[in-house]
């Protein structure tokens, strides 16, 4: 089973497409290594709520960072005032990739708001 500490110490690799998405099984067995995202379909989400905009905002630019660093970038949504939803999928493949889990964990380490 893939741990959350071998995930976040993990690098996004690039994907250019070609490769089949996981399957199932190691779907499920990554979730359980980010228990904060839930499965949407194909694709992987985490919603925050946070304490204002300026909160939300800050907390996406940081989102941006670590995205940007990994060349892997998730569809990132801030709704209401305070609220950010964050969606991984690799478009690539059209479905979920290792990447999207390394990157999930990633996420998660970042300190909370």
């Amino acid at each position: 089973m893939t741990t959350t500490n071998e995930l976040r110490s993990a690098r996004c690799e690039a994907c250019e497409g070609g490769v089949p998405p996981m399957g199932e099984a190691e779907i499920e067995a990554h979730l359980q290594a980010v228990p904060l995202w839930t499965r949407d379909g194909q694709s992987i989400v985490r919603d925050l709520k946070l304490r204002d905009f300026a909160e939300a905002l800050a907390y996406v630019n940081v989102v941006g960072g670590v995205a940007e660093e990994q060349g892997h970038h998730p569809d990132i949504l801030i709704h209401g005032w305070n609220r950010v939803r964050l969606r991984l999928s690799t478009h690539a493949i059209g479905g979920l990739s290792r990447n999207d889990f390394v990157l999930a964990a990633r996420l998660d380490a970042l300190p909370e708001r």
